[in-house]
């Protein structure tokens, strides 16, 4: 039987061991979830470009084209331009630029069309120039939505924002969006335009997971190591020597 102490000290052992290995274990899932979002996407890209009548109309529709390449022609509705702050590229902080592009069919397409960096001495002052007017070719992949980060007060309006929502958006604008996004690349000529389109591939900082991972699963058998050193085999030890001979 335990004296009350010992079984504090191992509950407490206990407890920091399943803790610190659940989170390596949970490092290692995420650089899986990586890896996989990474072979997935190159699966897709390998696909040939969707037909702009195959495009998706419905949100059931999307995840099955998801990374898929896309060709798309319309004209750019410049004045709905959304700036997506607290994103970075290369480590640097700005703004992604997003903006519907009208298709033939009269429907719309929200494109993340690149990044441009902040203005370190006034954060609403952004040095993008509007996108061209009349027909262009746009060279991108199908993405759910632009990506989400957390926003403490409500959603914001306006021409720069934390996040924005497909649904939501449409009904402010009232513009027939399709309900997905295209991530625009250079194509075969980067536009004129100043943007940055390096976008970061999901699995370049899978190497940091692991590192996390096996960090954590060194402090759980450090935890282990110690309690059975000072619990088990130390007191043992000491018992032996004040044994008298």
């Amino acid at each position: 039987m335990l004296k009350p102490r010992a079984a504090l000290v191992l509950l407490a052992a206990l407890v920091a061991a399943a803790g610190t290995a659940r989170l390596g274990l949970w490092q290692l899932d995420r650089a899986a979830q990586k890896v996989a979002l990474r072979d997935a996407q190159q699966r897709q890209r390998a696909l040939p470009p969707l037909a702009p009548a195959e495009l998706a109309r419905t949100p059931d529709a999307v995840p099955a084209q998801v990374h898929r390449s896309v060709v798309l022609q319309g004209t750019w509705l410049g004045a709905y331009t959304v700036f997506l702050e607290n994103r970075q590229m290369n480590g640097r902080p700005g703004f992604y630029a997003v903006t519907p592009l009208r298709l033939d069919d009269g429907s719309a397409v929200l494109v993340e069309r690149g990044w441009a960096p902040r203005d370190l001495m006034d954060r609403t002052r952004v040095a993008v120039p509007s996108p061209p007017a009349g027909r262009v070719q746009v060279h991108g992949r199908i993405a759910p939505r632009p990506g989400r980060l957390y926003e403490f007060a409500d959603a914001a309006s306006g021409p720069i924002r934390q996040n924005l929502e497909l649904a939501a958006y449409a009904e402010e604008t009232g513009l027939p969006l399709r309900p997905f996004s295209v991530v625009q690349d250079d194509g075969t000529a980067a536009p004129a335009d100043g943007l940055l389109r390096q976008w970061p591939a999901p699995a370049a900082d899978v190497q940091k997971h692991y590192g996390y991972a096996f960090q954590w699963f060194a402090l759980c058998t450090l935890i282990i190591g110690l309690y059975v050193w000072f619990q088990l085999i130390r007191p043992r030890r000491t018992g032996r020597r004040a044994d008298p001979a």
